[in-house]
């Protein structure tokens, strides 16, 4: 079994809760899951738990579905996003077989909706419990309610399983910037921001309900990009990289 506690080395962070876009599960592709891009998160994956990290991913769904854009061609807003919690199902299970095919790395996904044959009912004294027995715990489903993000779901499971930090995952974009870095070559690359900051800039990093839950509950969010090897190992081990979110820069 990967989840292997002998390697066990003085970690900053012990229990993580990192947010996965469905944008990095699809790599290279349009649309659905990319087995390569996959199996890389999985080995980023396995590499943390190596250390002895206590992990929970929160898992999106754009990879497969869009609410917004539902609704925007005239699909009720609540319907859609219901949509795209199935969406955020398929692709958890999706990364649950890639843990658990390729690495044996025992995985348990938890969702907010009711899905009982394929996954757990989300109950957080069983998401700490997996976690304390060294299982991937995986949270599909946001938070069960429509009009709400995976990115509200990922800092209110962070707040719920009191993770240590939360790393905000991207995909080839390797912090915050002022400006869109794909289409601006002078976006100006920013190393720390305070909440308050990423709220009122309106800087792209998450939603200001998710921001604020940050904020109000002092979670420190690390942006960073993914698919820079070994850049997750170095996350949780307190190495500068990416972009810091937080209350000061000291936190």
């Amino acid at each position: 079994m990967a989840n292997n506690q002998e390697n066990k080395t003085e970690l900053t962070y012990e229990r993580v809760l990192l947010k996965v876009s469905g944008e990095s599960l699809k790599g290279d592709r349009d649309f659905g899951i990319d087995p390569k891009a996959l199996d890389f998160i999985a080995r980023e994956i396995q590499s943390i738990l190596d250390v002895g990290v206590q992990l929970a991913v929160v898992v999106g769904g754009g990879n497969f579905w869009r609410g917004s854009l539902a609704q925007k061609e005239g699909m009720d807003r609540a319907t859609a996003d219901y949509a795209g919690m199935l969406a955020t199902i398929m692709s958890a299970l999706a990364l649950q077989d890639a843990l658990e095919q390729g690495y044996g790395i025992v995985t348990r996904t938890l969702s907010a909706i009711n899905v009982s044959q394929i996954c757990e009912p989300y109950i957080r004294r069983r998401a700490i419990r997996h976690l304390e027995k060294g299982r991937v715990v995986l949270f599909a489903a946001g938070t069960g309610n429509p009009y709400v993000t995976t990115d509200t779901g990922a800092a209110l499971r962070a707040v719920e399983i009191d993770a240590s930090i939360l790393l905000m995952a991207k995909n080839n974009v390797d912090g915050i910037y002022d400006d869109d870095p794909q289409t601006n070559p002078n976006a100006k690359k920013l190393k720390f921001v305070t909440y308050l900051e990423a709220i009122e800039k309106r800087l792209g990093i998450m939603d200001s309900t998710a921001l604020t839950m940050c904020m109000d509950n002092d979670v420190k969010i690390v942006v960073f990009d993914l698919f820079e090897s070994g850049s997750l190992l170095r996350a949780v081990q307190g190495e500068e990289l990416g972009s810091v979110v937080a209350a000061h820069p000291s936190a």
